[in-house]
């Protein structure tokens, strides 16, 4: 997968890999993708690298331009997208 760029701002080609495991397979991602999947700004601000950080706007403009929608946008969403995944 490449990076994300939205109006300069980059979401990583491995943080990318990482939200599509997350859409296409429903693997959980680790816990700054998952607050930001939450739609928890706070935590994904304290669990952010630098870049990360940084880069948050990329990755809601990713998310709402991108993803399907019951798939992000609370924690209720997330598990429930999770919970459907194919064992």
């Amino acid at each position: 997968m490449t990076a994300y760029e939205y109006e300069g701002f980059t979401i990583s080609e491995h943080m990318m890999d990482a939200l599509q495991r997350y859409i296409r397979d429903r693997i959980p991602p680790g816990g700054f993708l998952m607050a930001v999947l939450e739609n928890n700004l706070a935590s994904a601000v304290g669990r952010a690298d630098l870049i990360n950080r940084r880069n948050l706007p990329a990755f809601a403009a990713y998310l709402y331009n991108n993803a399907p929608y019951d798939c992000w946008g609370s924690p209720e969403k997330v598990a429930k997208w999770l919970a459907a995944r194919e064992v």
